[in-house]
């Protein structure tokens, strides 16, 4: 062994940083030390967990949110155990983001207090930048000091892309930390999970604006029904069907369950387990049309709200409060009252205008990973550790999550889980799925004597 030790880095410490580490050490040698290191005060939140508005809701419920592959029910016993109870019926329900950071921080908590080298240790800091040494892995930060350890595993999550709109707010902090006018106008970019999100922090604040939602498609997320998958064989799938003849089963497999009675969202979750195999047997430019055409109308079928915040959304459109128009945005002029925007509707010619007096662009993460601002992603790129995918919707990664150089090799050193390893299993920005990863990652590494 050599001076690197048994010592595995994981860069990120939000939900997938957190399972990671847990993964490590939950069967581990007994010498082995992780060490995570995350620039905000607290491990397990990130982007998606972070403590911030109550009626901000989970959008998967209770029963699919353990952080363990294989003891399913350990979120719902975890918030049995809590001293003002479970918060809700049963484990069908949808609890607050930021009760999921509690839980993924008391997942890690107890892995803290061994003593000696073994462990877990957390870092308060930020990885600027990761090479490769002769026994292992080194990585800077942004303090100046050097880690050196056996591995590295980069878990970054979500990077937020950052506005440049004249006029923007950042839709991660609170409208009135944010200093906007309550009776202004606000138009949101973007129609999804983080635009519903911001329409409830606006409320829950008193905003008496109109708020105007703009995407595309002008497409909302549906809601979740109590129901169960329904039985769909894995024989019966086409894998490795180009994308128009795969979409044309699964609409006829659609439109024959609701014919019986069904829920179409039994259908959805029913093809969930193999949506993996199905995007890595897709041809390339089967992904890019996908990508293209029909990625819109899958997430707002695929990540659905809790039935609690449809209700919300459905009171402020009914109520006049929220418009959502399906458009794109073409000019923004700033001025004293906030800005000018112009902007073309779907199928029009014309442009129309709308005084704003702030803009909130909720499109969502950085979906190029050569636009990230991440230190340690950049320097990986810099570094020819990694390349970006041909789709560039993150970086190249083999089956078992090695990242791929710049000339094509797998590193024996170098790993990736979570939403930046979404061009191999598309599939990876839920926690369902990231544990799961995250299990199969640290089985195979203790395989290799790590």
């Amino acid at each position: 062994m050599g001076p690197e030790g048994r010592h595995a880095i994981v860069i990120g410490g939000g939900a997938s940083g957190a399972l990671m580490a847990f993964q490590l050490l939950k069967a581990s040698p007994p010498d082995l030390r992780v060490t995570l290191i995350e620039k905000r005060p607290e491990i397990g939140r990130g982007l998606a967990y972070h403590a911030g508005n109550p009626e901000h809701l989970l959008n998967v419920r209770v029963s699919n949110m353990s952080a363990l592959p294989d003891d399913p029910g350990h979120f719902w016993s975890w918030l049995c155990t809590r001293p003002d109870g479970p918060m809700c019926p049963d484990p069908y329900c949808f609890v607050p983001r930021q009760t999921y950071g509690d839980y993924l921080a008391d997942l890690i908590a107890p892995l803290t207090s061994r003593e000696g080298t073994r462990g877990l240790t957390i870092l308060q800091n930020e990885c600027i930048a990761i090479a490769e040494t002769p026994s292992g892995v080194a990585v800077t930060l942004a303090d100046g000091k050097l880690l050196t350890g056996a591995i590295a595993i980069l878990a970054t999550g979500h990077d937020a892309a950052a506005s440049r709109l004249p006029g923007h707010v950042d839709p991660w902090v609170a409208p009135t930390a944010a200093g906007i006018d309550s009776n202004a106008t606000m138009l949101i970019l973007g129609t999804g999970l983080s635009m519903v999100d911001y329409v409830l922090s606006l409320l829950r604040h008193g905003h008496r604006g109109q708020i105007v939602a703009l995407s595309r498609r002008g497409l909302l997320p549906r809601a979740h029904r109590r129901i169960d998958p329904m039985h769909l064989a894995e024989r019966e799938i086409p894998f490795g069907a180009r994308i128009g003849a795969l979409l044309h089963w699964f609409r006829r497999r659609i439109e024959a369950h609701v014919g019986e009675g069904g829920d179409w969202r039994s259908a959805i979750d029913a093809i969930r387990p193999h949506t993996q195999r199905l995007w890595r047997e897709l041809p390339l430019e089967s992904r890019r049309r996908f990508l293209e055409h029909a990625r819109a109308w899958w997430d707002v079928h695929r990540h659905r709200t809790a039935p609690e915040v449809e209700t919300r959304i459905t009171e402020a459109l009914a109520a006049g409060r929220l418009t959502v128009i399906s458009g794109k945005l073409a000019t923004v002029t700033p001025n004293q009252s906030g800005a000018l925007v112009s902007y073309r509707r779907r199928g029009q010619s014309a442009l129309s205008e709308l005084q704003v007096g702030a803009i909130v662009d909720c499109t969502g993460i950085v979906k190029d990973p050569g636009a990230s601002s991440n230190p340690a992603v950049r320097s990986l790129f810099d570094n020819g550790l990694a390349r970006i995918d041909p789709l560039r919707i993150g970086i190249e990664v083999t089956p078992d999550c090695a990242i791929v150089g710049e000339h094509g090799s797998p590193s024996r050193r170098l790993y990736a889980v979570g939403p930046l390893t979404r061009a191999a299993f598309w599939e990876i920005i839920a926690v369902p799925d990231i544990r799961q990863q995250c299990a199969d990652l640290a089985a195979r590494l203790r395989t290799l004597s790590l």
